[in-house]
């Protein structure tokens, strides 16, 4: 057998490898997909999402927690993406000490990595306790905003990287300023990893529970305006999850919850789809 057979068996088994390890990847996903979505629509009821638990007349609801859990997201992309995409910014287009760059890329690849109920605890110090928040929505909140910001900055400034020099070179030639070249031309060209970014977060926020429990408690009570909501302690979807199944053994109603998560994570990631679409026009 000759270097060329061998070369091209060789080839046509690697290749056949990959597409066995792809498979099995999209397997288990389609597969864990499909039996979250069998074992919990079918508990998704209309009086399930639209009212709030009460023991004395026997009801199970989780509207309190589907809207901690709007909340939370809201919040804290309102308050992440702009610190994350502009420290980003800073640390690719102006900053000049690369000792710095180094410093922050290496302490935010930290942080990324540290177990979320490290987050819950010194959140529940801080922000529960020094600064007065007690267990509330917007200790909860706060505490997400540090856990994604590493993400958040990490992702958008790969994406920055990827821009070609000639189009910084092409913009400050032709007599543009630094902010209207990242405007215009930067930030259009790295929507990509920007949105990324977004999701990736965004996934971290829907599926964090250890935090949550230390820093916004497992208050099922509706608020009756979004600021009161953030005053008070409130529990979210991912926490009513670990409730129902591991305090009250409910698994129907933990199904019931998970398949909602999905089916939020899901059309959020299409809406940021959508928004990366009608950005890059």
């Amino acid at each position: 057998m000759n270097y060329r057979t061998r070369r091209t068996i060789c080839d046509k088994g690697l290749y056949v490898l990959v597409c066995l390890c792809a498979a099995l990847v999209v397997g288990l996903l389609v597969g864990l997909i499909g039996y979250i979505f069998y074992k919990g629509l079918p508990h998704i009821t209309w009086e399930l999402l639209s009212t709030a638990p009460s023991v004395l007349r026997g009801m199970i609801g989780i509207l309190p927690n589907l809207l901690n859990t709007l909340y939370i997201i809201g919040f804290t992309l309102l308050i992440a993406l702009p610190v994350g995409v502009g420290a980003a910014i800073y640390l690719n287009e102006y900053a000049k000490n690369r000792r710095l760059i180094a410093v922050v890329e290496f302490a935010a690849e930290t942080l990324s990595g540290i177990p979320s109920i490290l987050y819950g605890l010194v959140g529940m110090l801080f922000f529960c306790q020094m600064l007065g928040f007690q267990t509330s929505l917007l200790a909860g909140a706060c505490t997400l905003t540090i856990m994604i910001l590493p993400t958040i900055i990490r992702t958008t400034q790969e994406s920055l990287k990827t821009v070609p020099a000639s189009y910084r070179e092409g913009a400050l030639g032709l007599g543009a300023s630094r902010w209207h070249m990242i405007r215009t031309i930067i930030l259009p060209s790295s929507i990509d990893g920007i949105v990324t970014g977004c999701i990736l977060s965004i996934g971290r926020i829907v599926g964090e529970s250890a935090a949550l429990l230390f820093t916004a408690g497992v208050g099922t009570v509706v608020a009756k305006s979004v600021i009161k909501a953030f005053t008070r302690a409130g529990g979210t979807l991912s926490v009513a999850l670990y409730m129902y199944a591991s305090e009250r053994a409910e698994f129907d109603v933990a199904f019931a919850i998970a398949a909602i998560l999905l089916l939020l994570v899901l059309l959020i990631n299409a809406a940021a789809g959508l928004a990366r679409k009608t950005l890059k026009r």
